[in-house]
C-alpha cells in the first residue's frame, strides 16, 4: 500500500489562530430521551454514557451554525471575516446537494461578492480533518494566508427512532478554526480507507441512487443507518497499527502528546478504543457525554474545548484522530 502519510517542513508553516463552536440551543437530557423511548429513567445515562445531546431548531440550519462558530473563531483569532482567503466546509451531511455548504457559510458572512473560493472536503466523520490537512496545504504553498475551516451537522434530521441504539447517541453542532502563517503546522497525517466496511455506515438518501430505489426503500433510505459492531471490527484492527505509524511519521512518542482529540464516536468507542490503544486518560479530551455523537463537528468541538479549557497550550502537540463511515481512519499530529 501506498503510504499517504504527510510529513515534513512543507506543512510547517501555519497556526490555529483561533477556534469556535456552536450548540443549538434545545438542550436534551438523557432523561427526556428516557420518556421519548418509554424506558425507566436512567436507561440512556447507564447504556451509552450520554447525559445531554443538542438538536437544532428552527432557524439552526447547517450553515447558520457554521458561521455563528466561524464568527467566534475569527473573534478569537483578532480577524475579520474580510481577511479569509479560503473557506473549506469539513461536514459529515452537507445542507444541500448544490451548492455546497461552504457556500452557504461564505454568503453568510456577508462575503457572497467577495469571490473568495469556498467549497467543502467530504469524509463523513473525518471531513474536518480532511479539511484542516487541505487548507494546510493551501497556506504552505502560499497560495492562501487566512482560511476559515468549518465542521456542521445536524444529526437528528436523518435517525430513525425505531432503532435507539443509534438514534440515541447522536447531537448537533457545529465547530470551526481559523488558520494563518505561523511557525506551527502538521507534523504528520495520515488516512487509510477500506471500502470493505462501506456497508457498516450508511445514509443511502440525497445522492443520485436515490431515484434508482424501490419505492418502498426510499423512505428507509432517509435515515441514517449503522452496524455499530462491524463499525467496530473494522476500526479496531486496524488502529494500533495507524495510530503506530502516524506517530513515528511525526517523529514523536505519545508522551510527546498533550492533547489526545478522538472523534466523540460513542462512549462505548471511546473507552474500548482507549484500552486498545493504551491512551493515557488523562490526556483524552471527551465532550460526547454532554454532546454526544456530532459526526464531523465531534473533532473541532473537542478541539475548541481543549483550547477554552486551557488543556491545550502554545507549542503543545495534539493528535486528532478518530474513523469514518467508508470505513476510514485518519489523523494527524499538530502542534498548536
Amino acid at each position: 500500500m501506498l503510504d499517504m502519510t504527510t510529513t515534513g517542513a512543507g506543512l510547517n508553516g501555519f497556526r490555529i489562530l483561533g477556534t469556535g463552536r456552536y450548540l443549538p440551543q434545545n438542550k436534551v437530557t438523557s432523561a427526556q430521551i428516557d420518556q421519548r423511548l418509554n424506558w425507566p429513567e436512567g436507561t440512556v445515562a447507564a447504556r451509552f454514557g450520554l447525559t445531554s445531546r443538542h438538536v437544532a431548531g428552527a432557524g439552526e440550519s447547517t450553515s447558520e451554525m457554521a458561521a455563528a462558530a466561524a464568527r467566534d473563531a475569527l473573534q478569537a483569532a483578532g480577524r475579520e471575516a474580510s481577511d479569509l482567503d479560503l473557506i473549506i466546509g469539513g461536514c459529515g451531511v452537507m445542507e444541500q446537494a448544490i451548492p455546497s455548504t461552504a457556500v452557504l457559510v461564505q454568503d453568510r458572512l456577508g462575503l457572497g461578492r467577495s469571490g473568495i473560493a469556498a467549497f467543502d472536503v467530504n469524509a463523513t466523520c473525518l471531513g474536518f480533518v480532511q479539511a484542516m490537512d487541505v487548507a494546510a496545504m493551501y497556506i504552505a504553498m502560499g497560495r492562501a494566508r487566512h482560511v476559515l475551516v468549518f465542521a456542521s451537522d445536524i444529526a437528528s434530521v436523518g435517525l430513525d427512532w425505531n432503532v435507539p441504539d443509534t438514534a440515541c447517541i447522536f447531537g448537533d453542532g457545529a465547530a470551526a478554526v481559523v488558520l494563518g502563517i505561523g511557525e506551527a503546522g502538521i507534523l504528520a497525517s495520515r488516512m487509510e480507507t477500506y471500502g470493505e466496511g462501506r456497508g457498516a455506515c450508511v445514509l443511502a438518501g440525497g445522492g443520485t441512487g436515490y431515484a434508482s430505489l424501490p419505492p418502498a426503500a426510499q423512505a428507509s433510505a432517509l435515515y441514517f443507518q449503522m452496524d455499530g459492531p462491524q463499525a467496530w471490527r473494522h476500526a479496531a484492527r486496524r488502529l494500533p497499527r495507524f495510530t503506530a505509524r502516524l506517530l513515528d511519521s511525526a517523529g514523536v512518542e505519545m508522551s510527546d502528546i498533550a492533547c489526545i482529540i478522538p472523534h466523540q464516536a460513542s462512549g462505548g468507542a471511546l473507552d474500548h478504543g482507549l484500552a486498545r490503544l493504551g491512551l493515557p486518560a488523562e490526556k483524552v479530551v471527551r465532550t460526547y457525554t454532554e454532546c454526544g455523537n456530532q459526526i464531523a463537528s465531534s473533532i473541532p468541538n473537542a478541539l475548541h474545548h481543549a483550547v477554552a479549557a486551557g488543556r491545550l497550550q502554545r507549542g503543545d502537540l495534539a493528535l486528532l484522530i478518530g474513523t469514518s463511515a467508508g470505513l476510514s481512519i485518519g489523523g494527524m499530529v499538530v502542534r498548536y
